[in-house]
């Protein structure tokens, strides 16, 4: 592994732990091995390796989300989308990486926040175009009958996401499932169209 691998993978560790305030330069060159001054041969500086970890933390997060749906794509639509949410709470349990993207895209560091805003609004993005598919795509299979547009029912979706999100955030994991159980049937009731 490089010497820039090697950063960005310890470095993760690092800002997931420390934050980034508190994420030690020094630390980091000595457990790769090298002087702190060697960091600057491949990063501009701190804030640059930092977000350099996050966009590739972000990137896999993104994968293996999207890996999951794909292998799932064959379950009937509610099954589909709610065990996706599942998946996310065991990822944010079990994960620092997915840990770290999620507490950046709500708790950036206020002098980064303007660079890291496109990084997470670029994974949201491609994460609700890739639901908005999945729904379109069950509407065209007559697995699904919405009263709203795809669009409408993946933004719904994410907000609901949103609120789940917020309470792993804040370390209650009993209440994100909680959230997840009481918030879903109110979701799936709202999109669907009345039977004729």
């Amino acid at each position: 592994m490089s010497v820039k691998a090697q950063l960005l993978h310890i470095g993760l560790s690092h800002f997931a732990r420390d934050g980034y305030e508190g994420a030690s330069l020094s630390k980091l060159a000595s457990e790769v091995g090298i002087k702190k001054p060697s960091i600057y041969a491949h990063f501009k500086n701190k804030e640059d390796l930092f977000l350099q970890v996050l966009s590739r933390a972000a990137r896999a997060l993104k994968h293996r989300l999207m890996r999951y749906m794909i292998a799932h794509r064959d379950q009937p639509p509610e099954q589909k989308l709610r065990d996706t949410l599942t998946f996310l709470q065991e990822l944010y349990r079990s994960d620092d990486t997915v840990k770290f993207v999620i507490r950046m895209a709500y708790f950036s560091p206020e002098n980064l926040r303007e660079a890291v805003i496109p990084l997470i609004y670029n994974l949201l993005d491609v994460l609700e175009s890739r639901l908005t598919r999945l729904i379109r795509h069950s509407m065209e299979k007559g697995e699904l009958s919405l009263c709203i547009s795809a669009e409408t029912a993946a933004q719904a979706y994410m907000t609901c996401a949103d609120g789940i999100i917020i309470e792993m955030l804040y370390g209650q994991s009993h209440r994100s499932v909680q959230r997840l159980n009481s918030t879903w049937p109110v979701y799936w009731r709202g999109i669907q169209a009345a039977a004729q």
